[in-house]
């Protein structure tokens, strides 16, 4: 009985952790790499680096299909996707702040693919 206990611990365990890396997705992170502020004003410039991981060895989608969604922002530039090892990409974004009425400025990028894809964001603050 005991060793069918172990077993069966054993065989909970090994599904417990293949079902997690199922759901882990591509990992999407954003940095202010040049002027950065508390809160930004219309016309005010930045850099945000764009940072993309991805957690499965073979992504049937591209990095350069990787969608960006704006508020409050518009995109004036980008470098291109530049591979630093094996599956972890990086670029960077020239972004202008426009007008907006909420005091946020979001900047998101998704990948959408059958293995869970991936979803990243950074908020900054506007004094609009």
């Amino acid at each position: 009985m005991k060793k069918l206990t172990r077993v069966l611990f054993l065989l909970g365990v090994i599904l417990l952790f293949t079902n997690v890396a199922k759901v882990v997705a591509c990992e999407i992170e954003f940095e202010v790499v040049d002027g950065e502020k508390e809160v930004y004003n219309v016309g005010d410039v930045m850099v945000i680096k764009v940072h993309v991981a991805f957690t499965h060895r073979v992504c049937p989608i591209a990095i350069k299909d990787t969608k960006f969604e704006k508020k409050g922002l518009k995109i004036e530039g980008a470098t291109p996707w530049k591979e630093l090892s094996a599956g972890v990409w990086e670029r960077k974004l020239k972004v202008k702040v426009l007008e907006t009425k909420k005091g946020k400025l979001v900047l998101s990028a998704t990948r959408t693919c059958d293995k869970e894809g991936g979803f990243g964001e950074i908020t900054l603050h506007s004094s609009i």
